[in-house]
């Protein structure tokens, strides 16, 4: 099993992705800030890295997830701050591709957003900076020597879902529970002969691995 460390692992994604890792047996790392989350991760079977996104440097980012084969960049500003989505989203994943990278690390998947997010809406300048940054920084691990996923969901709701989505390179937008998000970021890490896809998820019809299973056959 491929060991995995997750950037955003106390997230609203991060939090119910671990559990699923661990019981499928992957040896499983996340970030953390406060000593309450490091005990939280240790007791579910998580190995706590302590680290601020927005303080740590390249070489930081390297050290915390050496020996991992995989990473998950699931961490998020929240948006509402733009030097904070800019440190997180922006300057954070930026830095964390290329640790990854330096540290001979070959998957990295990334949690972006589909780019139609929110466009039935009236949106402010602070919104269109944050879906600027995410496109700049799906573009750098594109652009990679990585074997990466974006995994663009559509607009996040707080809730652990239904294990039932829509999933494929191009779809209708719409909205998709944290925990569904979670158990397609699962699916797609067993599933590691798809790399270098652009993904979209919402909720939907389809169980999730089953969805993901369609994903190989149609390439």
């Amino acid at each position: 099993m491929p060991r995995i460390f997750i950037i955003g692992a106390t997230g609203g994604v991060g939090h119910r992705l671990y559990p699923l890792l661990t019981a499928a047996g992957h040896d499983v790392s996340g970030l953390h800030r406060s000593e309450k989350q490091a005990k939280d991760l240790r007791a579910a079977g998580v190995t706590p890295v302590q680290g601020d996104i927005i303080e740590m440097s390249q070489e930081d980012f390297a050290a915390a997830m050496a020996g991992a084969d995989a990473v998950v960049f699931s961490a998020g500003a929240g948006g509402g701050d733009w030097d904070k989505t800019e440190a997180i989203d922006g300057k954070g994943a930026e830095k964390a591709i290329a640790a990854a990278q330096a540290q001979g690390i070959e998957r990295f998947y990334l949690v972006s957003v589909i780019p139609d997010a929110g466009r039935d809406r009236d949106l402010d300048d602070g919104f269109e900076q944050y879906m600027s940054i995410k496109k700049r920084v799906d573009t750098a691990l594109a652009a990679s020597d990585l074997k990466w996923i974006i995994l663009r969901p559509g607009t996040l709701t707080d809730d652990d879902g239904d294990g039932r989505v829509n999933v494929g390179p191009v779809i209708p937008y719409g909205d998709v529970a944290r925990g569904n998000v979670a158990a397609t970021l699962a699916a797609l890490i067993d599933t590691p002969d798809l790399m270098r896809e652009i993904v979209e998820v919402t909720d939907g019809d389809t169980p999730v691995r089953d969805a993901v299973a369609a994903l190989t056959r149609d390439r």
